[in-house]
């Protein structure tokens, strides 16, 4: 599919917020609750929650401050300043643990225009693991002092797909809260997935095979590589995800187990929609799998995927659009741009 690399940033990180705001509403429901509720097809439009409708969850919150992070690391790097990326990921990271009204044990700079759109600041049942990291950070691109491989690092990994090395630069975000090894290599993976179908134009399938064929063999992934391997035999032998099936690969309570089932989920739909639609109805982290579909499916699709209805009553849609834009405005690599030096994105995005 022929689209431009700006109309596939923004379906990706669209898309991903619109899978997030599909699930969140039924996030902690078992499916026969879900069924219950919503009738036999599930949930198939925003529903009501934190006191709104569209309402996106606290993993598109740190996916839009992981965004942040990296295009302050461009405008250091740019102006050729020491430049440690998964610092200046943390430091953004810390500035939305701010946001959730905990204190950080790092002094936080408040500057930069993302921090200060209130909308930003509400309480979403924030990840108690990314909770518990941050706050015991003592040092910026301190590497977590846990053994979690929750779903995190993975539902914030999308803006590492829009600059070189999306792979390291996932896995590094990820070690910020994420100590198991499946936590943070997960993250890496979907990074690199989601980097072959936006630059490269590659198919899903091409692009999980081929970064399964690159990094699949790297030690600690064992455990994500087996259950997409699954996934894979699955999808070739015809074998569609359903409410008991995604059960059954453990709901994606885990960084492995949701983008396994996002995958599984994104390769059977014949659209965005369906996708979204399966991945949310079952019994595990619905606000997880539907975002992570969600990444894929509208970096595949475009904008032009996301069904209108959803679309026009997503929380910080113009939020979403901008850091899209600023994301794709710079070059995906931290040297600059033929030695020009961007000053709207400097003066966004300050490199502190």
């Amino acid at each position: 599919m022929d689209m431009s690399r700006l109309e596939r940033i923004k379906g990706c990180l669209l898309g991903g917020a619109v899978g997030d705001a599909l699930g969140t509403p039924v996030e902690f429901f078992e499916w026969p609750l879900i069924e219950t509720r919503f009738g036999p097809q599930g949930i198939i439009d925003f529903a009501s929650a934190y006191g709104m409708t569209g309402a996106i969850g606290d993993s598109t919150q740190m996916m839009l401050f992981t965004a942040e992070g990296l295009l302050r690391a461009y405008v250091l790097g740019s102006s050729r300043q020491a430049c440690h990326v998964p610092s200046i990921i943390h430091h953004a990271l810390l500035r939305w643990l701010t946001t959730q009204d905990y204190p950080s044990r790092i002094p936080v700079a408040m500057d930069g225009w993302l921090i200060k759109d209130v909308e930003l600041w509400s309480r979403r049942a924030p990840d108690t693991t990314c909770l518990s990291a941050l706050k015991a950070s003592g040092r910026l691109g301190a590497v977590a002092e846990n053994h979690s491989k929750g779903s995190g690092a993975l539902v914030r990994a999308a803006p590492c797909a829009f600059f070189a090395n999306a792979f390291h630069h996932a896995v590094q975000s990820g070690r910020l809260t994420h100590g198991h090894p499946t936590g943070y290599l997960a993250a890496g993976l979907f990074a690199d997935i989601l980097q072959r179908v936006v630059e490269r134009q590659d198919s899903l399938e091409h692009a999980v095979t081929q970064s399964l064929a690159r990094y699949g063999q790297v030690p600690g992934m064992e455990e994500t590589r087996n259950l997409i391997e699954r996934v894979l035999l699955y999808f070739y032998e015809g074998y569609v995800p359903t409410p008991q099936r995604i059960d059954d690969f453990g709901g994606g309570w885990v960084a492995d187990q949701a983008l396994a089932v996002g995958l599984w989920c994104a390769l059977t739909a014949r659209s965005l929609e369906e996708g979204l639609v399966t991945a949310v109805n079952h019994s595990g982290d619905s606000s997880s799998t539907g975002l992570v579909v969600g990444h894929l499916l509208g970096a595949q699709y475009g904008t032009a995927g996301i069904p209108g209805r959803w679309l026009e009553h997503l929380e910080l849609r113009q939020v979403i659009t901008q850091v899209a834009e600023d994301l794709e405005h710079v070059a995906h690599e931290y040297c600059g741009i033929d030695g020009e030096f961007d000053e709207q994105i400097e003066r966004a995005y300050p490199g502190s």
